[in-house]
C-alpha cells in the first residue's frame, strides 16, 4: 500500500470537522461542530484537544476555585473551564477565570467575552507547556485581560506566577512568584495556602 493510500484511508475515517476551512475556524464555530470533544479550545484558528487531566492539575484547580470564590467580591463570579472569546479565531478555555457578574447572561451560555474577564488562570500540563507559558499569555494580554496566573508543578508543589497587564504595552508584567502561599491585594485581598492541595 502506498503512503498516499494510507493517508487517504486514515483521512476518510476522520470526521469532517478535523480539517479546518481555508480561513481557519472561528470562535463561533465551536458551538456548532457536532460531537466535538469536551474542552476543545480554538487557538489561532485551529482546534486544540485536551489530554486527560492529571491529579495535580485537578487538585490545584479545585483549590483555587474554592478559595478564590470564597474571597470574591459580590460583583464578580468565578468560573471553571469555560471558554473565553478573545478574537475571531481565538477561544481558549482557561482553567479558571474571574468574570463580571453581569457577564452571566443565561443558563445555556458556553463562553464569555474578554471584556468581561478580570483574571484568567492556567495550570500548566506537560502537553500544554508552550501554550500556557507563551501563546496564551500573549493572547490574553492582547485581549486586555488585566490579570493572569500561571501555575506550575514543581516536585508536586504548586508555584503561582502572578502577572498584571501593562496597558501601555499590552503585555503582562510579573508581579510575584508565590511558593507555599498565594497572598495578594490585587485584584482583591487573597490569602491561599498552596500546600492545601496535599489535603484534597
Amino acid at each position: 500500500m502506498t503512503a498516499e493510500a494510507v493517508i487517504e484511508m486514515s483521512s476518510s475515517s476522520l470526521p469532517d470537522w478535523v480539517f479546518p476551512p481555508p480561513e481557519g475556524f472561528s470562535a463561533q464555530d465551536l458551538d456548532h461542530i457536532p460531537d466535538l470533544p469536551a474542552h476543545t479550545e480554538l487557538i489561532d484558528g485551529s482546534l486544540v484537544f485536551v489530554s486527560p487531566q492529571a491529579s495535580f492539575h485537578m487538585r490545584v484547580t479545585s483549590l483555587l476555585e474554592s478559595e478564590v470564590r470564597r474571597a470574591t467580591p459580590v460583583d464578580l463570579r468565578v468560573r471553571r473551564e469555560m471558554s473565553v472569546i478573545l478574537d475571531r479565531d481565538q477561544r481558549p478555555e482557561p482553567d479558571l477565570c474571574l468574570i463580571s457578574a453581569t457577564a452571566e447572561e443565561h443558563a445555556e451560555q458556553t463562553f464569555y467575552h474578554a471584556s468581561d474577564v478580570l483574571l484568567v488562570a492556567e495550570v500548566v500540563s506537560p502537553e500544554s507547556r508552550t501554550r500556557d507559558r507563551q501563546r496564551k499569555p500573549q493572547l490574553y494580554a492582547s485581549a486586555g485581560i488585566p490579570h493572569f496566573w500561571r501555575i506550575e508543578n514543581q516536585s508536586g508543589k504548586a508555584v503561582v506566577y502572578a502577572y498584571e497587564l501593562d496597558p501601555a504595552t499590552k503585555s503582562y508584567a510579573l508581579t510575584g512568584i508565590h511558593h507555599d502561599r498565594l497572598k495578594l491585594t490585587i485584584p482583591f485581598d487573597l490569602d491561599i495556602d498552596l500546600d492545601a492541595i496535599d489535603r484534597i
